[in-house]
């Protein structure tokens, strides 16, 4: 019961300590790998911030476009895409689901692990031939601007690969009895060289294969905790090489489109934005002027939680980092009035899936790169969504905190009140920047996060005074520790939607859900539903990835306002996505508010049932989500 291992990263410091037991060998590479992964990734975001930055100001102070700043930001953010990739891996924080393997005794568990850890190596050590063509392929190709090879940039993915498996083989060796490693590989190469004798017979198949490798493999895979991100790869890989004829090269090719896409660059700098957030004071001023303005209220505090929540995820776009600035703020107070932990986490769970659609969401920036709608569309619409739900919310919170003692909370005296508010502008001003840069055309989607880092750093500094240089490194090693688990899911689901779409799956897809009864009403329907649960068990990224660009061209065929259609698909994942037993943001809740899972199992379910009646209401009203556009 321990999925949000991999939102860990928005709370972890520089690195878990080396055990003192270690072998000094084992010590020595941890440390050269930390050192050669680490601080290059974290150089990576600062340039990154800054070139971008470099380049909105250049344009529209001084109206002379920097021609080159976006070729190299895209050249550097695979390198830091895979690096991230590397530190999460090294750390244990890639996403994966680990409800099953929990189940298990302890030594059945370390035997699973062992089972996924040369799984890992098997895909890693697949990848690495293929990388080395597409670097070859791409090395006569030469960027616009800058006329560098593009070699330099795709040789990321192959060093990346390279470093994982040696990180793998290394945790094989340190964690691992000789007699588990020999079952596990004895177990791959009976698999390999069975399917490979089966090659003629699935070839003959057709899309049947489709289940077998894309729901079977997959499912297997993700059920025994192999992160999503291998899970996906090492899927596709085993497709293409098993039942089709095409070059495995196309597997690194897709990958790097999709980690490549330049308006995913905005993940990293908004989950450092996010971190930033908490750090200089601005989501601490905001939550005090909320508790100043209706904490006396009968669940005062818990309206509080909602609207800060409401706030902070105009900023961030990251729901970790908008409930670890939250939670700590609120918690202590609240747990003095008398409320229950479980209770609050389940609160805090339910506002996460309600803010999931509020600006610069990161699923809405997704759905963006993936399928083609407006950005700034998104962002509009994406408000009034989370307004529905935080009424929704509110409706529950009225009738559990109705018969609550206010008598020993003094109500804050209006003087309290207009200190609290001077205060807390620069920090409220900011989600109005963000989403002003963006509508108005100053910045794009991508570069709109390095005003909000250039905002917020000014602000810590000469305004809240609260800037803690220390903490900054390990702040940008865990942004690209999240990205990178992050983005090479999207480079994995990416090769996995173009087998998917080449095998003619997408057309049976579109139309199975054009001929579904009840025409755009009965598509909603089954959509709202299927996202719910793709939202529990693939969370939102890697569902969007893989099916948005299948399932967007039906809502637009059946007359479904694509922007319509984003809010229910976010709202339906966010669902999901914070819903036990599966939801990895529910455990998330929980290890933010450091209270045990079962203590709030029982206790979202109301909040989750609201915002469900919520969902239902966006999904028959349109106008929520477009009406502003």
């Amino acid at each position: 019961m321990s999925r949000w291992r991999n939102w860990r990263s928005t709370l972890a410091s520089l690195s878990e300590p080396v055990a003192a037991s270690r072998h000094p060998g084992f010590a020595a590479f941890e440390k050269g790998v930390q050192l050669l992964t680490e601080l290059p990734a974290a150089l990576l975001v600062v340039l990154e911030t800054l070139i971008l930055l470099a380049g909105v100001i250049s344009r529209y102070v001084f109206n002379a476009p920097l021609t080159w700043s976006d070729e190299l930001a895209s050249i550097l953010f695979l390198w830091l895409a895979m690096l991230g990739g590397v530190i999460a891996l090294r750390r244990g924080e890639h996403m994966r689901l680990t409800t099953f393997v929990n189940m298990m005794s302890a030594r059945w568990r370390v035997r699973v692990e062992t089972l996924c850890t040369c799984t890992v190596i098997l895909f890693v050590g697949l990848l690495l031939m293929p990388a080395y063509e597409h670097f070859d392929d791409q090395w006569v190709v030469v960027t616009p601007a800058l006329e560098w090879h593009d070699g330099m940039r795709v040789a990321a993915i192959g060093v990346g690969a390279f470093l994982m498996l040696a990180i793998s083989l290394a945790r094989l060796l340190e964690r691992s009895s000789l007699k588990d490693v020999a079952a596990c590989v004895a177990l791959l190469l009976v698999i390999s060289i069975s399917s490979w004798f089966m090659k003629p017979a699935l070839t003959h198949l057709g899309n049947l294969n489709l289940l077998i490798f894309f729901v079977g493999l997959v499912g297997l895979s993700v059920a025994l905790g192999l992160p999503i991100a291998f899970a996906f790869g090492l899927s596709t890989l085993a497709y293409l090489a098993l039942t089709t004829s095409a070059p495995l090269t196309i597997v690194v090719s897709r990958m790097d489109e999709g980690m490549s896409h330049i308006i995913l660059l905005s993940v990293p700098l908004f989950v450092f934005l996010g971190a930033l957030i908490a750090m200089t004071g601005l989501a601490r001023a905001m939550v005090d002027f909320l508790a100043a303005l209706i904490g006396h209220l009968r669940g005062g505090l818990q309206y509080v939680l909602l609207g800060a929540m409401y706030l902070v995820s105009g900023i961030s776009g990251s729901k970790a980092a908008d409930m670890a600035a939250v939670a700590p703020a609120l918690f202590p107070e609240m747990q003095k009035r008398g409320a229950k932990g479980g209770d609050l986490v389940a609160l805090l769970s339910a506002s996460g899936a309600m803010s999931e659609t509020i600006p610069p969401s990161l699923v809405l920036i997704t759905i963006g790169a993936v399928t083609g709608v407006s950005i700034s569309a998104l962002f509009t619409g994406g408000l009034l969504p989370a307004v529905v739900g935080l009424l929704a919310l509110c409706v529950v919170v009225y009738f559990q905190t109705r018969h609550e003692d206010m008598s020993a909370v003094a109500k804050a005296s209006g003087a309290q009140v207009r200190r609290a508010l001077l205060i807390a502008l620069p920090a409220l001003a900011l989600p109005f920047v963000i989403r002003t840069v963006v509508v108005e055309g100053v910045a794009t989607a991508t570069e709109v996060s390095t005003v909000g880092i250039a905002y917020t750093v000014l602000a810590g500094l000469l305004i809240y005074r609260q800037f803690d240089w220390k903490r900054v490194y390990p702040m940008l090693v865990d942004t690209a520790c999240l990205s990178g688990a992050i983005l090479l899911i999207i480079g994995c689901a990416t090769a996995m939607a173009w087998a998917l779409t080449q095998s003619g799956f997408s057309n049976s897809l579109v139309a199975l859900m054009a001929d579904v009864p009840g025409g755009k009403f009965g598509f909603m329907v089954v959509s709202l539903l299927a996202f719910v649960v793709l939202g529990s068990v693939l969370e939102g990224i890697p569902a969007i990835v893989l099916f948005g660009p299948l399932l967007f061209p039906v809502a637009r065929a059946l007359g479904v306002h694509e922007v319509h259609y984003a809010m229910v698909v976010i709202f339906a994942m966010g669902l999901g996505l914070f819903a036990p037993p599966f939801g990895v943001g529910f455990y998330a809740a929980c290890a933010i508010g450091k209270v045990p899972p079962d203590q709030a199992f029982w206790r979202v379910w109301p909040h989750l049932g609201a915002l469900f009646v919520a969902l239902l209401v966006i999904a028959a009203v349109p106008w929520i989500s477009t009406g502003f556009l």
